[in-house]
């Protein structure tokens, strides 16, 4: 670097000084002139480096067996790193490069610029050991560098900022690191000269080559170029924290045809339309963009009341339904008795607006943002529409404040009445945390609900999204034997609270003629040594009406996107479906597939393969591993697969984009915000 440069050339300069140089600064060397107004800029580097690659091992042993004990991993990690690390560091000393460039010749004489320049040094020292601690816990939840997840969080601060205060001792950990940040510097202050006699034309020159840097940087790097090993851990640790959260700014929004690989756009809806053709639907008409069709079952509709329950971050793996020994779910369990429990239920992705999308739009998971979450997203064809035009009165009842993730705006939107926290009264709240109140009092408010429409004499479908489930994993005392802030022990109470609701509802009058199915957003994790570790995403899901349906076991493979139209189906309704997702019960078997993803890469799940579209119009295929975490293999790319992962993916995002999500002649649901200020 041009510092660099600098130091060596004046190190020779130095050598070569005579006394009259010495003696007398107005006939200094330029360079030896700039490196003593620059030399904080050197401190700072030096700071910011050795705090990253102190974050990096940590990181990196906090991981412990989800890196292989080899050097090339190692190795990989730190080298790659490194680079990252200059690059994240130009971004980051633009402050103090702007005040030396700016502060005159004499103004280190002075008392304020030499406290303006040791201030903002100790200030940004300050700032990374706190990115530095933030990244730490961050890896905590999501064993990954900060991505779009964080991004995310700084629009919703105060259940962020809350969730943090409530799961770390914030206070004190601000404190100690104000106190390492002072004890730095005054071991190792920035050397200040009081007088640098650097003229303003040759600090421009450094100034301009810093942004030069910056330009450059940006230009020629991106994100993905550290992904070169069949390790995630390892690609994770390789980047740099800052720089991969403003990476994950730009590329909040992703254009999936400038992106992602392409088909003739009638060839891709030719083939979606090939894939949905199940023998329960019909082809409205010959449009080559339109996916609409008529579903016709065989067996006569019931209209029974539809209580569809997704669980915050509930994995298959804590289910003794699904193999955990010892369980965390026995209420869960003694339920699969006399439930319809389906044995390989794929989620979409590993954020909640990735499970609600799924859920009530049945659409694959398009790149960028969650359509939950986008501009241009009321008036589109949900779940809530199939219920309202037979005279349904759909809800989705949450329990926080349904303002954080846009979910009051989106459902409210789109069909169905909406009750947050907001509409409990305080005095009727056992406990609540930032993300919400208890998971009881959610279903309180919630059988509440279903009394006033059974009296209105409408059956009624109610989409319930918990939160007891989160962090910190906290929840009212006196409920078991669990300690609070651990995560087993909130699953173990969000299983005490869905007991305690069916128990409470299974007093009511509407209950034997309503269906419950209870299932997950998403995983309770969502990383692993693979890209996109096939292992995260499975979630449970079980549906209890010991009148109605008949209990059993589904094993076969479906998507969470298939859960709405599987629903319809066993209820036996005829509609005009513009979803994605089918009827799991009309595929045949051996079509099963299943869509996975991130807000970048785009997964395809189908005989025993997972097809991965991702930026720069990649496209791969690996071996899933489903028991564990494992790396996933790459396998050779069966065309077939591929055209499938694209047709489905672009033709999603297309239809989106050209506002055709919507559906003619929908009847108008539900639209309002109760209880909401």
């Amino acid at each position: 670097m041009r510092l660099s440069w600098i130091y060596a050339a004046t190190s020779k300069l130095r050598r070569h000084r005579t006394p009259d140089a010495v003696a007398g600064d107005a006939v200094l060397p330029i360079d030896n002139a700039l490196l003593r107004r620059f030399r904080p800029l050197l401190w700072l580097a030096a700071c910011f480096l050795a705090i990253s690659m102190l974050t990096r091992f940590v990181l990196l042993v906090r991981t412990g067996a989800g890196i292989p004990p080899s050097p090339r991993y190692w190795l990989y990690a730190y080298e790659v790193g490194l680079g990252y690390d200059l690059l994240a560091f130009v971004y980051f000393a633009w402050p103090l490069v702007l005040l030396l460039w700016l502060l005159p010749a004499r103004a280190p004489a002075t008392r304020i610029g030499h406290a303006a320049v040791s201030g903002l040094c100790l200030l940004m020292l300050f700032a990374s050991l706190f990115v530095a601690v933030a990244e730490w816990t961050f890896w905590e939840e999501f064993q990954t560098r900060f991505n779009f997840i964080a991004v995310d969080y700084l629009v919703y601060t105060n259940e962020v900022v809350g969730n943090i205060r409530e799961s770390y001792p914030v206070g004190w950990i601000v404190v100690a690191l104000a106190a390492l940040a002072a004890v730095v510097f005054a071991v190792r202050k920035p050397a200040l000269r009081r007088e640098d006699g650097s003229t303003f034309a040759a600090r421009s020159a450094v100034a301009l080559s810093w942004l030069a840097l910056s330009v450059l940087g940006t230009w020629l790097v991106n994100a993905d170029l550290k992904d070169r090993t069949d390790n995630a851990y390892v690609n994770e640790l390789a980047g740099n924290g800052i720089y991969q959260f403003f990476a994950a700014y730009r590329s909040a929004s992703l254009d999936y045809d400038r992106f992602y690989r392409t088909l003739p756009l009638a060839e891709a809806f030719a083939e979606v339309r090939r894939q949905l053709a199940t023998p329960d639907a019909r082809f409205v008409d010959d449009d080559p963009t339109d996916i609409a069709r008529d579903i016709h079952n065989a067996a006569p509709e019931r209209r029974l009341n539809v209580v569809l329950i997704s669980v915050e971050s509930l994995s298959a793996g804590y289910s003794g339904t699904y193999g955990r020994k010892p369980s965390l779910t026995p209420r869960l369990d003694a339920l699969s008795r006399d439930s319809l429990v389906f044995g390989d239920l794929i989620a979409s992705g590993t954020r909640t607006v990735r499970g609600l999308e799924a859920l009530a739009l049945s659409v694959p998971p398009t790149p960028g943002e969650s359509i939950v979450k986008r501009g241009r997203n009321e008036g589109l064809y949900s779940l809530a529409d199939v219920f309202n035009q037979k005279g349904y009165r759909s809800e989705f009842l949450y329990g926080g404040y349904g303002a954080f993730d846009n979910m009051n705006y989106f459902f409210a939107h789109n069909g169905y009445e909406v009750h947050d926290r907001a509409q409990i009264p305080e005095p009727a709240i056992h406990y609540a945390n930032i993300w919400g109140v208890a998971d009881e009092d959610l279903y309180t408010m919630s059988l509440a609900e279903f009394d006033k429409a059974h009296a209105a004499g409408k059956p009624f479908f109610a989409h319930i999204m918990t939160t007891s489930n989160h962090r910190p994993y906290t929840f009212p005392a006196g409920r078991g034997p669990w300690r609070q802030g651990q995560r087993e022990s909130a699953v173990a109470y969000t299983d005490w609270a869905i007991g305690d609701f069916i128990e409470r509802a299974r007093r009511k009058p509407w209950f034997a003629d309503t269906v419950f199915v209870i299932t997950a957003d998403h995983c309770a994790s969502s990383s692993g040594k693979a890209q996109l570790p096939a292992f995260r995403y499975r979630i449970p899901m079980w549906v209890y009406s010991p009148a109605h349906i008949a209990p059993g076991r589904f094993d076969r493979m479906l998507g969470q996107i298939d859960v709405g139209p599987t629903i319809l189906g066993l209820l036996g309704m005829d509609y005009r479906s513009h979803f994605y997702g089918v009827d799991a019960f009309q595929r045949a078997p051996g079509q099963e597939r299943a869509f996975i993803g991130t807000y970048q890469r785009l997964g395809y799940v189908r005989d025993g393969q997972l097809i991965e579209l991702s930026p720069h119009r990649r496209i791969d295929a690996v071996r899933p591993t489903w028991d564990s975490d494992r790396p996933q293999p790459q396998i050779p790319l069966d065309s077939k697969l591929a055209i499938q992962a694209i047709s489905y993916y672009q033709t999603a995002s297309y239809r989106y984009s050209h506002h055709l999500m919507t559906a003619e002649g929908a009847a108008p649901g539900a639209s309002a915000v109760v209880g909401v200020p």
